[in-house]
């Protein structure tokens, strides 16, 4: 029998794995002292950049000694740019358990044609990243997006590693607690746990990253938009806010309120907790249903931002089909906005809870996630 539809709805409706909602406290006002019309060198501009950095320092707790800077094109220009520059010294370990893991794996096998090994698992199953030779450089992702499944520790990785760590965080930065004494490199975008505007990504390098660039150089050419040294030595400037390429000051100005409300509420721990209890409400709701599971197989390793769901009703016959069904249902309810699985990833939904969520938006959500299955599953 078909569900009645539910009479609670949510506040906002916005669940999308990226760009992502914006806070909560978020409006156009707050954008108000942008630095529009001047230039991103001009005092005001380098003190907006350097104020990013330094807020994202504080909340994160990155290390004194570690670098952070705001580089063009999103973390896919932020992880490019790490492996056009620190890559081909030494083999390399590749990583991939979702979509954006493979894409690193084609780059530097089929582009940069270094020499590597590749790891994978299947969509819900992660990579033992203790079988890994860490005497190699390290390309993984820490929180499959597409996938849905995250790492649970940084343990496997080694102190005394030789080689680099390069890790895309795109989407555990801001949910997770990162190691970073196991990372030399992390990349980000604004556009994820932050819910800021995309286009920006974030480049944060461990002294041993430095020390490689400083002292390697890649036999392939470099464009300018990758390059971080200059005569053998850091470009220090990138990392206190004077960018490579022009940057949107208007996007900058939407990345400070983020960063100051996620100071006002408690910073990193309660930005924790928030994608905690969004992704709890998820998982209460699948254990109580029999139509619908967690992609990721084992529960420790699900994520707390992208949460990715199949449907498991022997009823439904064309996967993919039914899950666009249901997601359109819930859009054209205005209920849930853009909750499809990655086109890459298997049939199903995927929901994003990063801090910027409310969890009484998911609570509200889910009755009519089981209104669209039932309607759906009628048809």
């Amino acid at each position: 029998m078909v569900q009645q539809k539910p009479a609670t709805r949510p506040a906002n409706p916005r669940f999308s794995s990226g760009p992502c909602a914006k806070p909560p406290v978020w409006n156009l006002e707050a954008l108000s002292d942008a630095a529009l019309g001047r230039s991103h060198r001009a005092a005001v501009g380098k003190a907006k950049l350097a104020e990013a950095i330094e807020l994202t320092r504080e909340i994160l707790g990155v290390p004194d000694d570690y670098r952070i800077g705001i580089v063009p094109a999103s973390d896919t220009g932020a992880f490019e740019m790490a492996m056009w520059s620190l890559l081909g010294e030494r083999p390399a370990e590749m990583v991939a358990w979702e979509s954006f893991g493979a894409g690193w794996v084609t780059d530097v096998i089929k582009q940069l044609k270094i020499e590597a090994t590749t790891h994978t698992a299947d969509y819900g199953e992660i990579v033992d990243m203790a079988a890994l030779n860490y005497d190699n450089d390290v390309c993984f992702t820490w929180n499959g997006t597409t996938s849905g499944v995250r790492m649970v520790s940084g343990d496997a990785i080694p102190a005394d590693r030789a080689g680099l760590t390069l890790c895309d965080a795109t989407s555990a930065v801001f949910a997770q607690d990162l190691p970073w004494d196991k990372l030399d490199v992390t990349t980000f975008s604004w556009q994820k746990v932050m819910g800021g505007e995309a286009a920006h990504g974030m480049l944060i390098l461990s002294p041993r990253a430095v020390e490689r660039l400083e002292n390697y150089t890649p036999a392939w050419p470099l464009p300018k938009i990758f390059r971080l040294t200059k005569g053998g030595k850091l470009i220090e400037g990138i990392f206190r806010g004077e960018t490579i390429n022009t940057p949107s000051m208007l996007a900058v100005e939407d990345y400070l309120v983020a960063l100051k409300w996620a100071k006002s509420i408690g910073g990193l721990d309660a930005l924790i907790h928030r994608a905690n209890a969004n992704a709890q409400a998820i998982w209460n709701f699948c254990a109580e249903q029999p139509w619908i599971a967690n992609l990721a197989v084992d529960p420790a390793t699900r994520s707390n931002t992208s949460v990715c769901l199949k449907f498991t009703d022997d009823r439904i016959t064309d996967g993919a089909a039914f899950a666009k069904s249901v997601a359109k249902r819930l859009e054209a309810e205005n209920i849930a906005l853009d909750i499809g699985a990655y086109r890459d990833a298997p049939a199903g939904l995927r929901i994003w809870c990063g801090a910027t969520v409310e969890t009484s938006d998911i609570e509200a959500m889910l009755p009519w996630l089981a209104w669209a299955f039932e309607t759906e599953i009628t048809a």
